[in-house]
């Protein structure tokens, strides 16, 4: 039976809430979790009931070396004499890797362990790369092969005793793109905490701020490729229709300043209020002042098989949706009756589904009614991870 867990992420820790949240529901359950991780310093602690294996590591290191894992050997070598040393100075029963960055290391020292292998795949790594500027522009595009990164994903997950994943439609697309048996392979959303909606507190300024205005909020990234120019744009398509519209924009990016310039070409400045990185501590205020959260991501594989965890923090306070057809996200909005889908890309249709939001006073009670129950009885962390805990108990 499996007792310990040695956790492999090889980044800083912390903050990944994906890691801590299940790291921690694993001892809730009765497992023993060691984790090691990347960090300034060379040491051990013990963090919120985590035992945690620091190694130090330079930002060279995680943000550089690591893009070119599978170009040149550096990156593994380099993490290799480090979980070399993790797995032979802890008594573990299963290794859980984050990630598949870091699996390649992981199974050329587990070569002498034959410990059984978990595999985390926090997202589609090899399709969300395709978006990232330094993959896009030299050097980048031409050292790093990221048909290597899929195949080597695709060998990985025939390696590994179990697989996590983040939605439903990541599971399929895997199975159905590598062949392996669904037996194999969970679905572990990032669902809420119920402490984030049960045990909150509110900024009466931010209360007070938006109290005047119908809200949009976006919490998160503000890149293109979270669609953030339509949301700028069916905003000043609605202004007519609603002169109070506020778009609320907790995030940033490095196309903010285009974003901005855009805002000003439209002439908008009054309806989209950037407030920039905030403490998480005050998303519930961001919330709870607003009427709609929104995701309005533009289609690609990565997105369309994970969700954004935002529209979980926004229905665990009652807001009703407004997603693009990204099937994962569309998926939760149509199937729970919390929320409408807009073709992703498309501003006009966009716009209008604010409206009909707006102007439907009993579709917009229904959904708000739907998506806090929604939290409470299905989408929250002590719900869905209960599968993770099984897995290692099965395992």
């Amino acid at each position: 039976m499996v007792q310990t867990i040695g956790m492999i992420l090889d980044e800083s820790f912390p903050p990944d809430p994906r890691v801590e949240n299940e790291a921690n529901l694993l001892i809730k359950a009765g497992f023993k979790v060691k984790l090691f991780c990347l960090g300034k310093t060379t040491n051990n602690e013990f963090y919120n009931g985590i035992e945690v294996c620091r190694y130090k590591a330079s930002g060279f290191v995680m943000d550089k070396l690591s893009a070119l894992a599978y170009t040149f050997p550096f990156y593994k070598n380099f993490l290799v004499k480090r979980i070399s040393h993790f797995f032979k100075n802890n008594d573990i029963d299963v290794i859980h890797v984050h990630d598949i960055r870091v699996a390649q290391a992981v199974f050329e020292v587990n070569r002498k362990y034959s410990y059984r292998v978990v595999l985390d795949m926090h997202e589609n790594r090899p399709e969300i790369m395709k978006l990232y500027k330094f993959v896009k522009t030299f050097p980048g595009n031409i050292l790093i092969n990221l048909n290597k990164w899929k195949k080597k994903e695709e060998k990985f997950v025939t390696l590994v005793d179990k697989v996590v994943v983040v939605t439903e439609e990541a599971k399929q697309e895997l199975i159905a793109r590598t062949k392996i048996k669904s037996s194999k392979v969970i679905s572990l959303p990032n669902t809420p905490l119920q402490s984030f909606y049960e045990e909150f507190s509110t900024e009466q300024q931010i209360l007070d701020k938006y109290k005047d205005s119908f809200n949009l909020l976006y919490i998160g990234e503000t890149g293109l490729r979270r669609g953030i120019e339509n949301a700028i744009e069916a905003v000043a398509l609605v202004r007519d229709t609603i002169p109070d519209i506020m778009l609320i924009l907790v995030g940033k990016s490095k196309d903010d300043t285009y974003l901005k310039c855009r805002v000003k070409e439209l002439s908008i400045e009054s309806n989209v209020d950037y407030q920039g990185w905030q403490n998480p501590s005050s998303f519930a205020s961001y919330i709870s002042a607003s009427n709609i959260g929104i995701s309005p991501l533009i289609r690609n594989l990565h997105h369309d098989t994970t969700y954004a965890n935002k529209i979980f923090q926004y229905m665990a306070f009652g807001l009703p949706i407004i997603v693009s057809d990204c099937p994962a996200q569309a998926n939760v909005a149509i199937d729970n009756n919390v929320g409408l889908v807009h073709k992703a890309g498309d501003s006009r249709d966009f716009a209008d589904k604010i409206i009909e939001l707006y102007e439907n006073k009993e579709m917009y009670n229904t959904m708000q009614m739907n998506a806090s129950t929604l939290i409470q009885n299905s989408y929250n962390w002590g719900k869905t991870g209960v599968v993770l805990i099984d897995l290692y108990r099965n395992l």
